[in-house]
């Protein structure tokens, strides 16, 4: 289904809440708004197969205009807003977009994208009106709806994090849209009870592969989705008391945040109207996850995979309690594969490769595409972790930040797990750092809780904390402290933090 169908049966039900505005949008409105969007492409000379960028913040007309592209035959591609000119240029033109749309907020980065790719040939902007920028309202209003329909698809970009980032590129679908998304909404309907009543929260940018994903396969469902501009932890349990929130997501960063509001705020606040949180992007602390169910209950899903769409596992509440730090059983037949290229047996780390999955490519990439398969034709992510006896998939860390000491290899996340849950800790960076003796060495960057103080004592506590609680070689031998870099997904940008610790010297992980 898409939301056409809903537009015509439902046409007064709501689909979108703006939490910051409060404003509403129907399913009839949001269907009318992206036929128009499709016609002002078409219009343009955009057809079948053509690309779109996106360089919205959360906001209705990011959807309005995914939409709009999925419904006319377009590839449509949403830009992380907290990267440089550079790598929004370097996206703009490797994914070969014909038209760019962007928030009035980005005046500085509009100006120097004007006129700078002679492929683009629609600009538009949503919001303040810029010079060279077609108004987003005017645009729409001086056209028609698109009137030949046809499925797109996203194509959305790799995090970059061994380099350049890449487009993770599938075929144009010839019927019911978006293959991610017609997963994702049977999912929702069949592992996860979602129904046309049921209430979305996702607090995740749209320009995240989750956030674009999985709201609109909430509204290919015809439940509503509530939008916020950014993650808030006690606007989060307002927006589900008011709202009856029946299904929500969120990223383990989100989950750590919310724990450590005071228990009068956490307490302040009804959660009963939830029947399903998910969550994945990163490894859950089992400590963490095992709070969340005792405050929200047993309602705590996860899933693991990656835009690629060959990996994947899933785990409920009931047989995470049985298996605590598991992601669940795979989707496909799952290999750990030792660096000798070899299958290791359960219980032992290595490298997690997947048979199966739909085709894809890296656009315009084949070395990269082909880099992911091994002679078996089983297909990695880059994650190391092992299977335990019953089949259940544990996540250890990505083999990039793997950290070898010594010969010995050393997965920061453990190190990471423990810190963050040091009261006095908001957030923890764990990697490698140069010794001239072992090669690497365990380094922490810790971000102090607000009103705590960094210093000697602080670090000396931290590194006791984690010695009680791990091995002594996988902690930290020294700790910095500093405000830590992460995207509102919460993914950290740990490489930023690595490379000052490795400046003049070359870094075994690039």
């Amino acid at each position: 289904m898409d939301i056409s169908d809903h537009a015509r049966s439902a046409p007064r039900s709501i689909a979108l809440i703006d939490s910051d505005s409060e404003s509403v949008i129907t399913y009839g409105d949001l269907y009318e708004r992206a036929l128009e969007v499709g016609g002002l492409l078409h219009e343009a000379g955009l057809r079948r197969g053509d690309a779109v960028a996106l360089m919205l913040p959360n906001r209705p007309e990011f959807l309005e205009v995914s939409w709009g592209c999925q419904l006319s035959g377009l590839y449509y591609t949403p830009i992380n807003t907290h990267l440089t000119l550079d790598e929004v240029a370097y996206i703009v033109d490797d994914s070969e977009a014909r038209a760019v749309f962007i928030d009035g907020s980005m005046a500085a980065l509009a100006a120097e994208l004007s006129g700078r790719h002679p492929r683009v040939e629609v600009n538009v902007v949503v919001g303040e009106q810029l010079p060279g920028w077609r108004p987003y309202e005017e645009a729409l209003a001086s056209t028609g709806p698109v009137a030949e329909r046809s499925d797109g698809c996203e194509m959305l970009y790799s995090s970059g994090t061994t380099g350049r980032p890449k487009a993770v590129r599938r075929p144009l679908p010839e019927a019911n849209g978006s293959w991610a998304q017609s997963v994702l909404e049977m999912a929702l309907t069949h592992r996860y009870a979602m129904t046309a009543t049921s209430v979305y929260l996702s607090p995740a940018p749209l320009y995240h592969a989750a956030g674009v994903n999985y709201t609109m396969a909430v509204q290919r469902m015809g439940a509503a989705s509530i939008l916020m501009g950014r993650f808030d932890p006690e606007r989060v349990l307002e927006l589900i008391e008011r709202h009856r929130v029946t299904h929500a997501q969120f990223v383990p960063t989100m989950f750590v945040r919310m724990l450590k509001l005071p228990p009068e705020v956490r307490g302040r606040y009804d959660v009963s109207s939830l029947e399903c949180v998910l969550h994945a992007a990163a490894p859950c602390p089992v400590d963490v996850k095992h709070q969340m169910m005792d405050w929200f209950g047993p309602v705590i899903h996860e899933y693991y995979g990656g835009t690629e769409g060959f990996a994947g596992s899933t785990i409920g509440p009931e047989e995470w309690l049985a298996h605590p730090g598991s992601v669940g059983k795979p989707l496909t037949s799952v290999h750990i594969v030792g660096s000798d290229g070899e299958e290791l047996p359960a219980g032992t780390d290595g490298e997690i490769y997947f048979e199966g999955g739909p085709t894809f490519e890296y656009f315009k990439d084949p070395d990269k595409t082909a880099s992911v398969s091994n002679d078996r034709g089983w297909r990695t992510l880059g994650d190391i972790g092992h299977v335990d006896p019953d089949g259940y998939l544990y996540l250890t860390d990505r083999s990039t930040f793997m950290i070898v000491s010594g010969g010995v290899n050393i997965y920061p996340q453990e190190a990471e797990n423990v810190l963050v849950m040091h009261p006095k800790v908001a957030d923890a960076a764990v990697f490698g750092v140069p010794n001239d003796e072992f090669g690497e060495e365990v380094k922490a960057v810790i971000e102090p809780l607000a009103g705590v103080a960094g210093g000697p004592d602080l670090a000396e506590e931290l590194m006791t904390y984690c010695r009680d609680h791990l091995a002594g070689y996988k902690c930290p031998r020294s700790i910095d402290f500093g405000e830590l870099p992460r995207d509102p997904n919460g993914k950290l940008y740990k490489r930023r933090i690595r490379d000052r610790y490795w400046q003049d010297r070359t870094s075994r992980i690039l």
